[in-house]
């Protein structure tokens, strides 16, 4: 969307004017020349006879190429190109002429295909006016810079020109918007106008798949509605749906379902071919799930209004480009036809990172000897080492690389480090992980829990099959928590209580602090630090010498969500009586949360002697006294006078001694 207004720039010599629409009106007095679109209507009438030539080979080429191309969209630092017309157009506020150039930056399905190019204020005019030497008036902030870039800031008015009467040298640039577009309002010089860039959305596809538009044609080919009496359209059955050969869709061949007649005069029609994209039915597929069985409706308006609008989305990143884009825009006409009750379809939108391939390592050998050569003394544009060695850059076999410090090094030589670097899973590299040989090896709930336990949700991550691994031995250790996997009966550390009461309370609060962490991380969409908190828990839990089932049972709860297929085998061998998904989820208890003991590093000028533990509110005296009381403090501070005590509350104690 953009707010600004159109003005006239009438063309010298001819009865028509041009029109350009412009978010900057402020800076009419510093237009140096008009750019027209190469598709622009009048165009055969400005061009002048010594120009006609190089403007049609310059159109010509221009048709050729796509909008990014031609925007520079697709590629970074694309040279500006275009030609003059030989025609000139007057500005209608400081009335001097301007010459017209043809660009094909300037898209002609956008605004009016034509644009005022102010070179000192907007960049992409300062590039053009670089190329083909034209003039960069100042006219806002100071008429003395040297511009090196356009300056598309706020600032004053300078070397303002205007024919009609107003004066807005020194205005602020923001203020003299307001008092031009009013000003030539009123004389009949522009019009306020929002402009929206829009792209057509082309839904139809040549293919069998998809819904069938329900749309039929009569014999002069006029496209009428299907009548409302045979909807749905149905696909029919077709033993192959291969291309038809013709430009056609599939269906074009299936003459039994393209020929049909009109219900009520009987005469032949034939029914639209082309499908629908994918789209049309994921853009709206939320609303079905509220009330999919509605065969008079898409969705009931009292279950839309209790339902929706939807949480949460979660999605990729190529989904908030596409689907999300596509499914706004369908909501959005849903709600101006009164299908639903919002504006918006999501609340809350969370996109996910990808996850790429597993590591891959090369690493620089000298083409003269084939040694091997650190990354860090090639350089890496020309292959080259400093004495203009030249190089090639080879694959690594995973099991000849080993981590060093921040670096992946070759195992034989740890004096050779190696380009590391994780790509996008695609079968041109090789690099696909497929789910269902991961499933096989280490099961769902590894899988499950590994890909939630790699990092942040949002964050792109690389696949790391030991870390499947791993995430596989954590599952089992949670097993052993309950069963005893020799006899595969319950745990004989496995205990019953009546009443909870003689259950230690080390053992409730670690429970607790448990409940809280994965209910506050699952929520919040952190489950990497939702399993680390459960790691800790099984950490703990491992070591009591008596399990209370009723801990164990409240823990497989929370397990459930990431966990799901061993969590019921557990939840039914723990006397649950339907799914573990059905039962509620734990609450917290804030009294049991507190330590009542807390753990105080004590160092000795600046470096840890000892770590104390004293009660959990214990004052900063008695844990001073604790801190030089400690024996592996002593050994440091024994003939030395303590000249400093530095206490951190409930982490550390730091004595400067001499």
């Amino acid at each position: 969307r953009s707010e600004g207004a159109e003005l006239d720039f009438q063309v010298e010599n001819q009865k028509f004017s041009i029109t350009v629409f412009t978010t900057r009106p402020e800076t009419v007095c510093g237009v140096s020349y008009i750019c027209i679109a190469p598709e622009y209507q009048h165009l055969s009438d400005l061009i002048t006879e010594e120009n006609r030539e190089e403007v049609a080979k310059y159109v010509d080429a221009a048709r050729r190429k796509s909008d990014r191309e031609r925007t520079g969209a697709a590629e970074k630092d694309v040279q500006k190109t275009g030609v003059p017309t030989g025609a000139y157009a007057k500005n209608p506020v400081s009335g001097a002429l301007v010459p017209i150039w043809v660009a094909d930056y300037v898209l002609g399905g956008y605004g009016t295909g034509a644009v005022m190019a102010v070179p000192a204020h907007d960049q992409r005019d300062f590039e053009f006016a670089s190329q083909f030497d034209l003039p960069k008036p100042i006219v806002v902030g100071d008429p003395k810079d040297e511009l090196s870039q356009a300056f598309e800031g706020e600032g004053p008015i300078c070397n303002w020109v205007c024919t009609s009467g107003l004066n807005l040298e020194g205005v602020s640039s923001s203020e003299a918007r307001v008092q031009l577009i009013d000003h030539l309002e009123q004389n009949r010089l522009c019009v306020r106008k929002v402009n929206y860039k829009l792209r057509d959305w082309l839904f139809s596809r040549q293919r069998y798949w998809g819904e069938p538009f329900p749309i039929v044609f009569d014999d002069e080919g006029s496209p009428l509605p299907v009548a409302v009496s045979d909807l749905p359209v149905v696909l029919p059955e077709v033993e192959s749906y291969a291309p038809s050969g013709s430009g056609e869709s599939p269906l074009s061949t299936v003459n039994d379902w393209v020929v049909t007649s009109d219900p009520t005069t009987g005469s032949e029609l034939r029914r639209e071919t082309n499908t629908m994209p994918q789209w049309a039915g994921s853009c709206w597929y939320y609303l079905r799930f509220v009330d999919p069985e509605n065969v008079g409706a898409p969705v009931d308006p009292k279950l839309e209004k209790y339902w929706l609008p939807v949480d949460l989305y979660i999605g990729g990143v190529e989904h908030a480009v596409l689907h999300l884009l596509y499914a706004r825009f369908w909501h959005k006409v849903l709600y101006d036809c009164g299908v639903v009750s919002t504006k918006e379809p999501f609340q809350r939108l969370v996109n996910q990172g990808m996850i790429l391939g597993e590591f891959e390592y090369s690493g620089y050998r000298r083409k003269d000897d084939a040694s091997w050569v650190s990354m860090n003394k090639v350089d890496t544009g020309s292959g080259r080492t400093a004495d203009g060695t030249e190089t090639e850059l080879v694959r690594v076999d995973a099991d000849k690389v080993e981590k060093d410090g921040d670096f992946f090094v070759l195992k034989n030589d740890k004096a050779v480090r190696l380009v590391s670097r994780a790509h996008k899973m695609s079968k041109s590299r090789g690099n696909v992980v497929n789910p269902d040989v991961v499933v096989e090896q280490f099961g769902a709930d590894a899988l499950r829990c590994y890909l939630m336990f790699m990092g942040p949700l949002e964050q792109v991550k690389p696949w790391n099959t030991k870390g499947t691994q791993g995430m596989a031995r954590f599952l089992s250790r949670v097993w052993r928590l309950v069963v005893d996997v020799e006899s595969d009966a319950l745990s004989d550390r496995l205990v019953e209580s009546e009443s909870g009461k003689d259950v230690p309370k080390e053992y409730l609060r670690t429970l607790h602090q448990t409940i809280k962490r994965v209910s506050e991380d699952t929520e919040n969409l952190r489950y990497n630090t939702a399993i680390a908190a459960m790691m800790e828990f099984v950490n703990s839990a491992t070591k009591w010498e008596e399990r209370p089932a009723g801990i164990m049972r409240e823990f497989v709860k929370l397990l459930s969500p990431y966990a799901p297929h061993i969590a019921e085998e557990l939840w039914e061998r723990l006397g649950g009586s339907e799914s573990v998904a059905l039962s509620d989820w734990p609450r917290v208890k804030e009294e049991l949360l507190a330590e009542e003991t807390q753990l105080i590093v004590v160092q000795v000028n600046g470096k840890v002697r000892s770590k104390i533990t004293v009660a959990a509110g214990a004052s900063k005296a008695s844990i001073l006294e604790a801190a030089q009381g400690s024996a592996g403090v002593q050994k440091f501070t024994a003939g030395k006078e303590v000249r400093k005590e530095i206490y951190v509350p409930g982490k550390l104690v730091n004595l400067v001694v001499s």
